[in-house]
């Protein structure tokens, strides 16, 4: 399936669905249901909407893997997926960002791991290891490895993952989505050079969040 559509294939049906359902509002004379549902019909196509990025040209750059805030930056001493020490970036999605995730650098997939879990809110510490989540681990040429996390959050109940082990991905490929409303967790080698400070805005697949060495 071809994820370079304008909009998600994952929005398909709950765009017919308000569709469907400001139909029947119309066709019954509820004026005010079936202006709320049409303004929701508009809302849902707007969030699964799935623009075109242009990673930047820098072969160093490591991109950020989705639009939102920069919530946290700190050195951990690992992840259970990936041996340590680790840059770690902490991304918050709002249900008003772009929801599609791209691949923050070149690499072959090597682990791809669920973990189910609780809905926090998901710009709480806690919710990076409490709540549902989808763990890749990305092997780069260099031999370095980096760790992207999408974690669920309080409204979002479904995640996306459309790459397998074993693939080879490229700076700004589209790999997954979250619904509704999510965070990202990015674990970068301990040399990378960060050049995003918290409450910065980012975009996915052209914000750069740090340079290799």
């Amino acid at each position: 399936m071809s994820h370079d559509s304008p909009i998600a294939p994952e929005g398909v049906p709950f765009i017919i669905s308000a569709i469907l359902i400001t139909y029947v509002c119309q066709y019954f004379g509820w004026t005010w249901a079936t202006v709320i549902f049409g303004i929701t019909t508009l809302f849902v196509a707007w969030f699964f909407r799935n623009p075109q990025r242009n990673p930047p040209a820098d072969p160093k750059a490591i991109i950020s893997p989705c639009d939102g805030k920069v919530i946290r930056i700190e050195t951990v001493e690992g992840h259970e997926l990936l041996t340590g020490p680790l840059k770690k970036i902490s991304i918050f999605m709002n249900v008003f960002n772009v929801h599609v995730n791209r691949i923050p650098y070149d690499g072959i997939v090597e682990v791809i791991r669920y973990y189910p879990g609780k809905f926090l809110t998901a710009n709480l510490d806690k919710a990076s290891t409490e709540n549902e989540r989808n763990a890749l681990v990305i092997g780069l040429k260099n031999g370095e490895k980096m760790l992207v996390i999408q974690i669920a959050g309080l409204v979002a109940r479904r995640i996306v993952c459309w790459v397998a082990k074993g693939m080879s991905v490229t700076k700004g490929e589209r790999f997954g989505l979250i619904r509704f409303g999510s965070r990202l967790d990015v674990f970068l080698p301990p040399q990378t050079n960060v050049c995003v400070r918290v409450g910065d805005r980012v975009r996915a697949g052209e914000t750069p969040i740090g340079e290799m060495p």
